[in-house]
């Protein structure tokens, strides 16, 4: 089986390629190590070279696993074959805590480097624990300056390539930059056909910062998830003109868009359909017609909300861009 050679676009560091698509782990439920484990295993094969964790997913050990196997029966010749991201969590989003917990992601993935660190999301929480949803009373203000210059120490130490943020909007971001003697490298965010994040990318792209793209394809079976995106008329019949799946026009728009892509599936079939993406193209028309899709966010983040809390509404997590 042939693999499929996947684009790559160069982050603003200037010397480090990101594929731009690439495979994601966040299962709800969490199916298992084994299982997970054997999943990535495939997508190397297949030619997936981007693989994106976080310490909430429990899929970091899992992902370690599959490239130490992926190594020993040489499927590929060198970890540097890979781009690895990860993600710091609430609880650990503390001054203190970032470089720790990027020490245990890399213990964890039995790696000595990240290709890329992130910060997920803009809300710090009570120290020392690690669950989903995060207590309301739990939550905290983040101090944007300092965490920012702690994700700085790990990319000097070379624990990591570069460093970025998810789930931040403009206005946040704005903040980081502000203080930032590294700018961030990634900003991943939630951007289907039916929310193109145009303000958001519009302000990345003039600062530097590559937009990421999750929930691609709207995210179903994840606890805000839906069909919305592959139930949408107008991207069904794009796809049935071009002889293609939603998801393939769904993630060849977004290459377009020249946004790299997380995706989320651990069947084979599927994995190979989504790699599909890179011999054809969106004609003028059909990328008219998709930028006309009404528009609204599928991830509203009420998880991160809290009446006592730092961020007490929806409007100020995404500060109005809903």
């Amino acid at each position: 089986m042939d693999s499929i050679s996947i684009p790559e676009v160069t982050l603003n560091s200037g010397d480090l390629k990101m594929p731009m698509l690439g495979l994601g782990t966040a299962a709800d439920p969490f199916s298992g190590s084994e299982s997970t484990k054997l999943a990535i295993l495939e997508a190397i094969k297949l030619g997936y070279r981007h693989f994106d964790t976080a310490s909430l997913y429990q899929t970091e050990q899992p992902l370690g696993d599959a490239i130490a196997e992926a190594l020993s029966l040489g499927i590929i010749n060198s970890r540097d074959e890979l781009f690895i991201s990860s993600k710091l969590w609430c609880s650990d989003a503390h001054h203190d805590l970032v470089v720790p917990a990027l020490q245990k992601s890399l213990l964890n993935l039995q790696l000595e480097y990240l290709d890329l660190y992130v910060i997920h999301w803009p809300v710090s929480s009570k120290p020392g624990s690690y669950e989903f949803p995060i207590k309301k009373e739990d939550f905290m203000p983040m101090d944007f300056k300092s965490v920012w210059e702690a994700m700085e120490e790990c990319h000097n130490l070379g624990l990591t390539k570069s460093i970025g943020v998810s789930n931040f909007s403009c206005e946040k971001l704005n903040e980081i930059l502000a203080t930032a003697k590294i700018p961030p490298a990634v900003n991943q965010v939630e951007m289907n056909p039916l929310w193109q994040q145009n303000k958001l990318r519009e302000f990345c792209k003039e600062h530097g910062v590559l937009v990421t793209a999750y929930a691609a394809l709207g995210a179903r079976g994840t606890i805000w998830g839906s069909n919305r995106v592959m139930e949408c008329e107008v991207l069904k019949a794009i796809a049935e003109a071009k002889g293609k799946t939603v998801a393939q026009v769904c993630l060849r728009w977004e290459f377009e868009q020249g946004v790299t892509v997380v995706v989320k599936s651990f069947n084979k079939d599927r994995m190979k359909e989504n790699l599909e993406i890179f011999n054809w193209e969106l004609c003028e028309e059909e990328t008219k017609q998709i930028s006309e899709i009404p528009q609204s966010r599928g991830c509203l983040g009420e998880e991160y909300i809290s009446p006592n809390g730092p961020i007490k509404t929806i409007e100020e997590l995404w500060d109005g861009e809903i």
